[in-house]
């Protein structure tokens, strides 16, 4: 190792010498000269501070024309995008296998192209034969899409850039993907990263969107670091049962649009098919009430989206433990609203078995279900319906208070519409000019008595 020569430094006038002496030569003065911390080998060969060319500063509010969002004709899709796809903007879509999402592309890339733009569809998973084959399915094959199954990114880049660049690039999928100038087979942390690089850096530069097609581990979150989350813009989760025929499409982060609105669709045979009210999904469309059964006023962005609950409870005899049974919540929050029906409203749950379901296979994460919840619970425990065509939203105090919740009005107005009659939430809840009868619940004893002496 090379080693590091020691400098001393006058303190007055700033003069650098290479050994020690009484008096400084530049200034004269004396005992000024004191030692440098040495730089070390590596700091020398790494100095970042020169060499480089010099970078153009823009003003923030420097007058440019802002690029135009481009329709991808789903108007559910448009949604969660926040208005449409974004030239130059990089989106990552992660979904469960055999969910949809080249299905959903498949059907936006033949949208654009018969619009008049130019839409490259890259296929690593699939041989362009089994493309087209789902694109007749669909029936999108006469768009006008180039496609190829292709995986290096070197070629895939080469050929776009002896053309004009395409409107919309979808990579099916980066985990496919590979780059000669990284070591490590396709799908590794290295390669992923790399790839994704490139093809971000080729979509700023001539104003592509690219879209991502990335696995999801058997968690649901997308494999891979969570790096390149961070390298694109938009991160959009395409979610739901491969049982049910709804799917979900939920932005998780999104740099031109809001990230709580969702896009909803219905799995048919030919294809994904939008759902204006998705409202109706989730509800059962019975007659008569059932006892154990909450009808629930969700909120999705600015959406709302009205859910059912429902609950069982099953009396043990032999003293066995009790099961807690939860699909589509948090279990951990049922054990906190049954311990405040415990303990707040004396009613017993220790000898009973809980089974708690959102219809449907919808996923509820709004803290404003506790209220639909307990008055599910309550009511099968009870095996008194709830009141007929009722909605019930509120947050549940570990005191027992039932606590204000975002967008009331709109919960309400969106239930009205659907024709549901009567509601029950917090107390000071604003109604507007909303038709329906409303009713205010202070604490979670009140739910109690109107479910067991309904007035």
């Amino acid at each position: 190792m090379a080693k590091v020569k020691k400098r001393y430094v006058c303190t007055n006038c700033g003069a650098v010498s290479p050994r020690w002496q009484g008096q400084c030569g530049d200034c004269g003065e004396w005992n000024t000269l004191v030692e440098d911390a040495p730089a070390t080998v590596f700091s020398q060969k790494h100095d970042l501070s020169r060499g480089g060319r010099g970078i153009e500063f823009v003003p923030l509010n420097k007058p440019t024309e802002l690029p135009l969002r481009k329709s991808t004709g789903l108007a559910e899709f448009d949604r969660a995008l926040g208005g449409g796809l974004v030239p130059g903007s990089a989106v990552l879509m992660g979904g469960d296998p055999g969910i949809g999402k080249s299905t959903l592309l498949l059907q936006t890339a033949a949208t654009l192209a018969r619009g008049g733009n130019d839409v490259v569809y890259v296929s690593g998973e699939e041989a362009a034969g089994q493309v087209r084959l789902r694109a007749t399915r669909l029936g999108v094959a006469d768009a006008p899409i180039r496609l190829a199954s292709e995986t290096s990114v070197r070629d895939i880049l080469t050929t776009l850039g002896q053309g004009d660049p395409p409107a919309l690039l979808v990579i099916d999928s980066i985990q496919t993907m590979h780059s000669d100038t990284i070591e490590g087979a396709p799908g590794t942390v290295s390669q992923v990263r790399g790839c994704a690089l490139e093809l971000i850096r080729f979509a700023k530069q001539k104003g592509t969107a690219l879209v991502l097609v990335g696995h999801v581990t058997k968690d649901g979150s997308i494999a891979g670091p969570r790096v390149l989350e961070h390298m694109v813009d938009v991160v959009m989760s395409f979610e739901g049962e491969r049982s049910h025929q709804y799917r979900i499409l939920r932005a998780l982060k999104n740099r031109f649009g809001a990230v709580d609105e969702i896009g909803v669709f219905s799995m048919a045979g030919e294809g994904l098919e939008e759902v204006a009210n998705p409202s109706m999904l989730f509800l059962s469309g019975r007659d008569q009430p059932l006892a154990g059964s909450a009808v629930f006023p969700a909120l999705e962005g600015t959406r709302p989206v009205l859910v059912e609950i429902q609950a069982l409870i099953v009396r043990l005899q032999s003293g066995a433990t009790p099961r807690r049974a939860v699909v589509g919540w948090d279990s951990g929050r049922l054990a906190m609203l049954l311990a405040v029906l415990e303990s707040r409203c004396g009613l017993n749950f220790a000898s009973a078995e809980v089974y708690l379901n959102i219809a449907g296979g919808y996923r509820l994460s709004d803290p404003a279900a506790d209220l639909a919840v307990s008055a599910a619970l309550v009511s099968a425990l009870a095996d008194k319906p709830l009141p007929e065509k009722s909605i019930w939203f509120g947050e549940v105090s570990l005191a027992g208070e039932i606590r204000p919740v975002a967008h009331s009005e709109l919960r309400i107005r969106e239930a009205a519409k659907l024709g549901f009659a009567s509601g029950y939430g917090p107390s000071d809840t604003k109604t507007g000019s909303s038709p329906m009868k409303y009713r205010g619940l202070t604490q979670l004893a009140n739910l109690v008595d109107q479910v067991m002496v309904p007035s």
